[in-house]
């Protein structure tokens, strides 16, 4: 019997945990079925707070633990939920937890994270040097934040030493698989999968990235730079000639620029082409090659091997995937 203990506190995002505990029952379920053991479950699960007490959850509503975490020291998977980060602080993230997963990972109890729960892992300091995803949104957040952790922002799963991350939300389907498959069996997770109607497959996050852009850094040159990027994004821009428009010398504009957005000028303009590109493809029925002149490139060859570079697939494969019908 494997037991796993959600942890939960005011803020959280409670979907992550739901989604995952529904998962573990129909584990259990295909597990009977197939061992004829009814009473025995694979899977057992606990919802657990810091005192045990009623916490509010994102949405407004209420979730009633069945105890304390701090009163339950030996699970043998210990899952943390999503939260809501910002740039100042993440909710429902104590001292207290901190060093009750830290207690728990040294104890070898399997660590894993849903979405933005990968803040908390990181807060511990188990990520450090250790390989790591999170939501492709809060990709920037989390290396400022952390920056000795080995993130891939593109993977949808990653495991590292007993410490499991999950990209985004939805993705506590492929942990669940995951887990189901590592405790259970690889059919077992096939069976689920088919249940839940759950690609096994792990797809990248990039595939469904949008160009979260940063203008809030205060700085008023490199804020006009991005704005006259994105505006004339199809024309031929001489990062040289844009520093000089803003006053500030090429060496030190590209430091500045990438400094505020986190971006080199060049690599901006190419990720606002991309997004670009990606709104031709969902709402038009345009060819590649006159997408590829209509955001600035002369050689659709090379915008097909860029565009899949930052999307994981063709333009024609994201066509089919994410076209709108009118």
């Amino acid at each position: 019997m494997v037991n796993i203990a959600f942890i939960v506190d005011n803020g959280c995002l409670f979907s992550g945990v739901s989604g995952l505990i529904d998962s573990f029952n129909i584990a259990n379920r295909w597990h009977s079925a197939n061992t004829g053991e009814w009473l025995n479950p694979l899977f057992t699960t606990q919802i657990l707070s810091q005192d045990g007490g009623a916490v509010k959850v994102s949405g407004g509503f209420q979730v009633m633990p069945e105890g304390s975490f701090q009163n339950f020291t030996k699970p043998d998977v210990v899952v943390v939920p999503p939260y809501l980060p910002n740039a100042d602080f993440l909710p429902g993230i104590s001292a207290p937890l901190l060093d009750w997963i830290v207690a728990r990972y040294e104890q070898k109890t399997t660590i894993a994270s849903v979405c933005t729960g990968s803040f908390v892992l990181g807060e511990t300091g188990l990520l450090d040097d250790r390989r790591a995803t999170t939501h492709w949104f809060f990709t920037k957040l989390f290396k400022r934040r952390y920056p000795k952790v080995l993130l891939e922002p593109d993977k949808v799963l990653t495991q590292d030493k007993g410490l499991i991350c999950s990209g985004s939300v939805s993705a506590f389907y492929h942990l669940g698989l995951h887990l189901i498959e590592n405790f259970g069996s690889s059919h077992l997770a096939a069976q689920c999968s088919k249940s839940l109607l759950v690609d096994p497959s792990k797809a990248s996050q990039a595939t469904y990235a949008m160009l979260n852009v940063h203008k809030s850094h205060g700085d008023k040159a490199i804020l006009f730079a991005q704005e006259f990027i994105e505006s004339k994004f199809a024309d031929t821009i001489k990062m040289e000639a844009l520093a000089k428009q803003v006053g500030i010398s090429p060496r030190h504009f590209i430091r500045r620029f990438k400094k505020a957005t986190d971006e080199t000028p060049l690599r901006y303009l190419q990720q606002i082409r991309i997004e670009k590109a990606k709104n031709y493809l969902e709402t038009t029925s345009v060819t590649v090659n006159e997408i590829t002149q209509g955001i600035g490139y002369e050689n659709s060859s090379s915008f097909r091997k860029l565009f899949k570079e930052a999307t994981g697939l063709s333009p024609s494969e994201y066509r089919s995937r994410f076209a709108r019908s009118s």
